[in-house]
């Protein structure tokens, strides 16, 4: 018989900042929209686990999205592009979920991301408590660990985007993130689409990871859960954002949630969903029932 994934995929236009983009976006599911971002330098195939798990989607309509110049998600269309060093910023990537909400028709949607996708989830639940519902924070910290900030983006740029260097060495380096115990198919996987990024994309992605994201402690003590819901994931074999760099995000955040989950790493909704699944179900069902309850009381 032949088989097809429950996904549709669709492109959508756009405008950030005064420059349109033709964004690429795969869904499944029906129910409370959850928005799930890539890490830097890849793109939305990671959530194509979380797009076919019947469990999420038959209460969550799952989109996930490829952020420009990223996977399907090609640069701007009449801008010169090629003309500017490329660098994600923090007003950037907050931008574009609210633009992607509203092109979408989203009524308070739900945000997953992983890696910068994870800090993302702190920035939105700070500063737009009330365009989401709640947010979930994988791999997520105040900010990035010292020993790699220190690097600058010079030493980035001359690892990340050398012409002397192929850009399979990128896949390479991601071996260094992921659990020991992560099947070596799921692995090889991840290798594969950082092969695929554009030159210059994943270092410039950097940018907002080591440098535009930075929440203060005197911030993050003021983010309201209340307003918007903010869970922590992080797998214990991270090296980048280990559970000690988060769980002090979530000591500060009151009324957040956090869990170490073990045997995973800095990828774990690609290094093993079968995992990772079992930390985020209950995350998702006490959302269903808070948005439920918070139904009734309207």
């Amino acid at each position: 018989m032949t088989r097809h994934d429950p996904i549709t995929g669709r492109y959508v236009y756009l405008t950030i900042e005064g420059i349109e983009y033709r964004v690429y976006y795969e869904e499944a599911g029906e129910g409370i929209p959850l928005l799930v971002g890539h890490t830097a330098g890849s793109d939305g195939r990671q959530y194509r686990h979380t797009l076919c798990d019947e469990e999420v989607t038959k209460n969550f309509r799952v989109i996930a999205f490829d952020l420009p110049y990223h996977g399907k998600s090609l640069p701007p269309h009449g801008v010169r592009w090629w003309e500017k060093e490329y660098n994600m910023t923090k007003k950037f990537m907050m931008d574009f979920q609210l633009e992607l909400s509203k092109a979408l028709g989203l009524d308070r949607p739900v945000y997953m991301g992983s890696s910068m996708g994870g800090h993302l989830a702190i920035d939105l639940a700070s500063n737009y408590p009330d365009n989401f519902r709640a947010t979930i924070s994988v791999e997520g910290a105040l900010r990035s660990a010292a020993e790699y900030v220190d690097v600058g983006m010079a030493g980035i740029r001359k690892e990340f985007d050398n012409p002397n260097v192929n850009r399979t060495s990128i896949g390479a380096a991601m071996m260094l993130n992921i659990s020991p115990y992560s099947p070596e198919a799921n692995v090889r996987e991840i290798q594969w689409e950082y092969s695929c990024g554009g030159p210059g994309v994943f270092a410039g992605d950097l940018y907002y990871y080591y440098y535009d994201h930075n929440v203060s402690p005197e911030e993050a003590s003021k983010i309201d859960t209340s307003r918007c819901m903010l869970y922590f994931l992080t797998g214990e074999y991270d090296p980048n954002t280990s559970p000690a760099d988060t769980k002090i995000a979530a000591d500060l955040v009151k009324g957040s949630k956090f869990w170490t989950m073990e045997k995973l790493g800095h990828f774990p909704v690609t290094e093993d969903y079968t995992e990772f699944r079992k930390y985020l179900l209950p995350i998702l069902e006490e959302i269903q029932q808070a948005s439920a309850t918070r139904a009734k009381v309207a």
